[in-house]
């Protein structure tokens, strides 16, 4: 039996526990976001911060505003794991708090980001809007 430190060890102190939880009801207990989000996804900041954020997005949102930053660097900066911090710019993309900017750069990932901003654009415009194939 494995007793070191791994990646499914549980919890050793309530300090530990109590930002597990933390984290849990900030994200509602999801763990996908509504946008297709890339760790390389650079998001800048939008035009309005809505009031009463949790603690995490103000701060992702402050990041945001000192310049464009890559989702990854933002889930390394506040030291939180990659899906609570796609969960929680999903829903900043969604309350206009953080924008997709579109890099000035040729090639797929210049293409790519485009798409991904007109979609949220369109999620935010349309929200209870479906797309239908053919």
């Amino acid at each position: 039996m494995n007793t070191g430190p791994g990646p499914h060890t549980p919890p050793q102190t309530e300090a530990e526990l109590a930002s597990i939880v933390r984290l849990y009801a900030v994200t509602d207990g999801r763990t996908r976001a509504r946008h297709h989000l890339s760790m390389h996804t650079v998001l800048g900041a939008g035009r309005r911060c809505p009031p009463g954020l949790p603690e995490e997005s103000v701060r992702i949102v402050e990041l945001c505003r000192l310049r464009a930053r890559p989702l990854v660097e933002l889930a390394g900066l506040l030291r939180l794991h990659v899906t609570v911090v796609t969960v929680l710019v999903s829903d900043l993309i969604d309350a206009g708090a953080l924008t997709l900017p579109v890099p000035e750069m040729p090639g797929e990932e210049h293409e790519r980001q485009k798409l991904f901003a007109l979609a949220a654009a369109l999620k935010r415009r349309y929200p209870g809007a479906a797309a239908k194939a053919g």
